[in-house]
């Protein structure tokens, strides 16, 4: 750039920073932003100082006033009190006087006759004799006996010569106390007594609303604590407790009064020659009601001045800032613009508007960017700034982002869409703009969001499909079915949808492990792809459970068995995994729509129903729905349910089948078979029920049954004295899985009373493999006990030798699959006697199960297999024969012997 351009520049750019600078201090200085913000808050505090300030001093003043009040009334009421004890034990004297003069029966007429008697209205005089007997009395009454009152008791018990005052009596005339002296006789004996009534009420006349309030106080009571008189307000009581004795209120200070828990200004005096005291009381509520309101009206008036202050404040403050808005504004562009940073990855885009003649806007001009925004719009900052929008991408005015400026511009806010990038530059670029309306224009800020769209694209993916074999997952399947049935819907053709699961797959999973079976579950599902069309869709459901759908299937299943045929011979073809051959096959159930259902759900579910009646009809091969199908799930159903009470309800029975040593052909062990007596069904057997009861988890408790009464039995042969023999238990996967599993075979020995060597436990090879290290870890706990085990269905699993010289196992079982067909099939014999060599080879017994034939024994026996099971020796047997072939086994061994 030329030097008298930047000269021309430089000290105009230096002007207008001191400009600026000037303003920001002026704007600081002003007193709507210190000055009267700091002198309004003075002036509130001064207000306030004044206001609580004077509210204490009246505080004070009332509480004086109060306290003042209360002394002068306890003086008022100790002088009227002792003016009228005085007064009554003035009558008291001179009615002894009288007696000793005229008599207990002239006593009276003598002073009444000089007005020396009291108001009878108010005073009840008596006279008692030594026996307690009412001699006379004024106004006259009945001669009443006073024998047993403390008043009468108390001066013929002491001589001693000082009134008695008593506590408040409840009789015929209502409550009275009773003032009373001693009467001697002429010998100076006890005569009897003087006694003086008067209501309680007398002593409490002198209460005076106008000065004590409605709760205010007056009352006496007695040295025991006891009210002989409380008035409060126009209540009068007695009796109630005061203080304790030596207790009593502060003058000082308001206290809650005991008796009912107001705040009183209180204050006590005892009474001279009289065992009582007074006590007065002003409510605090009361004496404080006028301080209460004149604080009310001080805050008032405090909150008001404050309030109209901060309002003169907020107007003046408001209008100063009015004042200034224009600098701000320009302080604003200039920050805005500040922001814009060159590190940011946004481009950043200061466009200033052009209007036409009548104020429209029609263009906006280019004024600043950043870096980032020239690589967007692959042009340099000479070439963009001063440059019109419109002319470099006519295409915004016409595709709502030219609108979307002047909106922002006009309305302000934040405006904010996404796009497609169209330029040279930007194609195929995903992008957010942020509109800022600023005055005279409008603010954009760009950024690319390309990786932000690829991963919500890659998160809509992860949610649609299968992440181990990519195929669409259950929620995609769903949607392709609805596609598919809304395409035939439209065609009037038909959809098949065909639910398949592996056969062996659970095996491949255990004996290789789970590694193995992801790379299974990966190529069946390339496979099954291979043998569709574009249209069609594989599908993973879930586990080992693939989902195909054929949109514009024929109308019969013939014309889409050949498709499904061809998917079912990709599967069983051979694998290799680990570099091991492996072979799997597949069941699958088909479903045509709108046929078999008419939405994805009961399409789904019929076409599950049929892969089961599949796998029923023994596995690898195709069953198209058919509406019985339905029936045998709530036939499995029904079973289930049957399952759960047989326990409970004695159903399950317990078989055993003999097991021969083919050396000595003596019976050495039995294994324990389960059988389930329906009362309607019969003997089910345990093919039926046993997978339900595995998948259900009711096998954990059914096989503690089984364990529990094998060991009962076994035990009981022998307390019958039978020769000793072993019982073998199979164990279930999920009962071998429990982690109970050791305690309960302790807990079914030690209730049984069996030694641990007669339990055999027979445990499968996939059983084993699906965790190795936890499975030998329990093996060996059960072989610590004395417990012998055995590996049953041996040489169908994928358990290596290597982990094979590890287990502690005492014994191998053929698998009867290798059995049926010994005598013919030479793969079967060189299985068995591989099997044979490799058991003794590791010091282990050998045992063939499903032994039915002479030919098979023969080929064992040659082979040195040890020992044998099935129907050729014995078929399962109840208990009791069990016994009765041991006994005939000991006759004839015992026969043998004798010879």
């Amino acid at each position: 750039m030329p030097e008298s351009a930047q000269d021309g520049r430089e000290p105009a750019a230096v002007a207008g920073a001191e400009r600026a600078a000037l303003l920001r201090w002026l704007g600081l200085g002003l007193p709507s932003y210190a000055t009267l913000p700091l002198f309004a808050l003075l002036l509130l505090g001064a207000i306030w100082i004044f206001t609580l300030q004077s509210i204490r001093t009246e505080r004070a003043q009332a509480e004086n006033a109060a306290r003042t009040s209360t002394g002068e009334l306890i003086d008022t009421y100790e002088a009227q009190m002792a003016r009228n004890l005085d007064g009554i034990d003035q009558t008291l004297k001179v009615l002894k006087y009288a007696i000793e003069l005229e008599g207990a029966d002239g006593a009276l007429p003598a002073l009444n006759k000089q007005g020396l008697l009291p108001p009878s209205l108010v005073f009840t005089v008596s006279i008692a004799d030594r026996d307690g007997v009412v001699v006379a009395s004024n106004p006259p009454g009945p001669r009443d006996e006073m024998s047993g009152e403390p008043y009468f008791t108390v001066h013929r018990d002491a001589a001693a010569d000082t009134p008695f005052v008593s506590r408040v009596q409840l009789g015929a005339g209502g409550a009275h106390m009773h003032f009373s002296r001693r009467i001697n006789d002429a010998a100076g004996r006890f005569g009897g007594v003087a006694v003086l009534e008067v209501d309680p009420a007398y002593f409490t006349s002198a209460y005076e609303h106008s000065r004590q309030g409605a709760q205010g106080l007056l009352g006496m009571f007695g040295p025991d604590g006891e009210f002989r008189a409380l008035r409060i307000g126009d209540t009068l009581s007695w009796g109630g407790r005061a203080y304790k004795p030596g207790a009593g209120p502060s003058p000082a200070e308001p206290a809650a009064s005991p008796w009912d828990g107001v705040r009183r200004y209180s204050a006590v005096r005892e009474l001279h020659g009289f065992p009582l005291s007074v006590v007065v009381g002003l409510a605090e509520d009361e004496q404080m009601a006028a301080f209460a309101q004149h604080q009310r009206s001080y805050l008032w008036s405090a909150a008001s001045a404050s309030a109209l202050l901060i309002l003169v404040v907020t107007i003046v403050c408001v209008w100063s800032w009015q004042l200034i808005r224009g600098q701000r504004g320009i302080r604003r562009a200039q920050e805005t613009y500040a922001a814009a940073s060159e590190a940011s990855p946004d481009g950043f885009f200061v466009m200033r508007s052009v209007q036409d003649a009548d104020g429209g806007v029609i263009d906006f001009v280019i004024e600043a960017t950043n870096t980032r925004a020239e690589q967007m719009a692959g042009q340099t900052k000479e070439q963009l700034h001063g440059a019109r929008l419109c002319n470099l991408i006519p295409a915004y005015r016409h595709n709502g982002v030219f609108a979307q400026l002047v909106k922002a511009m006009t309305e302000g806010g934040v405006h904010e869409a996404e796009w497609q990038g169209g330029t040279p530059a930007m194609r195929g670029i995903w992008m957010h703009r942020q509109l800022v309306g600023v005055e005279g224009g409008v603010v954009a800020i760009i950024r690319d969001i390309t990786e932000r769209k690829l991963a919500d694209e890659r998160i809509r993916h992860m949610a649609h499909h299968d992440t181990l074999t990519g195929l669409p997952n259950r929620s995609l399947i769903r949607e392709r079915i609805e596609q598919a049935m809304a395409g035939a819907q439209v065609t009037g053709g038909c959809v098949a949808v065909a639910f398949i699961d592996l056969d062996g797959f659970k095996l491949v999973n255990d004996g290789l492990g789970h590694k193995a079976g992801d790379e299974l579950l990966k190529v069946v599902g390339q496979r099954m792809m291979h043998c569709l069309r574009r249209e069609d869709t594989v599908g993973r459901f879930g586990g080992d459970e693939f989902v195909l759908i054929l949109s514009d299937a024929g109308e019969s299943a013939q014309a889409v068995a050949p498709v499904l045929e061809k998917v079912r011979q990709s599967v069983v073809a051979p694998f290799m995994l680990g570099g091991q051959e492996v072979r799997i096959g597949c069941s699958m159930g088909v479903v045509l729509y709108p046929r078999d259902g008419a939405d994805p759900d009961t399409l789904i579910i019929n076409a599950d129903a049929a892969m089961y009646r599949a796998k029923e009809m023994g596995n690898n091969n195709i069953q198209f729905y058919t509406s019985e199908m339905n029936a045998s799930g709530e036939e499995k159903l029904s079973l289930l349910e049957g399952l759960r009470n047989a326990l409970e309800q004695n159903q399950l029975r317990l078989v055993y089948q003999p097991k021969v040593d083919l050396r000595s052909g003596l019976v050495f062990g039995v294994e324990a078979l389960i059988r389930w007596h329906h009362p309607e069904h019969g003997v089910i057997s345990p093919l039926r029920f046993i997978g339900l009861a595995e998948d259900s988890g009711l096998i954990v408790e059914i096989g503690e049954w089984v364990l529990q009464t094998a060991c009962r039995q076994n035990r009981a042969w022998q307390v019958a004295g039978l020769a000793p023999i072993t019982v073998s238990v199979n164990v279930s996967p999920r009962q071998f899985a429990e982690k109970r599993l050791v305690g309960r075979v302790a807990q079914a020995l030690r209730e049984s009373s069996l030694a641990p060597h007669a339990l055999e436990l027979e445990v499968t090879e996939s059983l084993i493999m699906r965790d190795l290290t936890q499975s030998v870890g329990k093996m060996r706990e059960l072989e610590e006990m004395g417990v012998r085990l055995s590996i049953d269905d041996f040489g169908t699993g994928y358990s290596s030798l290597s982990a094979l010289k590890s287990f502690p196992i005492s014994s191998l079982k053929i698998d009867m699959s290798f059995i049926s067909e010994l005598a013919e099939n030479a793969d079967d014999q060189a299985i068995a006697m591989a099997i044979i060599s490799l058991g003794h080879k590791l010091n282990l017994r050998v045992i063939a199960e499903g032994v039915e034939t002479e030919q098979q024994r023969d080929f064992l026996r040659a082979n040195d297999c040890d020992e044998i099971q099935g129907f050729l020796v014995s078929p399962p047997l109840p208990p009791g024969q069990i016994a009765q072939m041991l006994e005939a086994q000991a006759k004839a061994q015992a026969g043998v012997a004798a010879h």
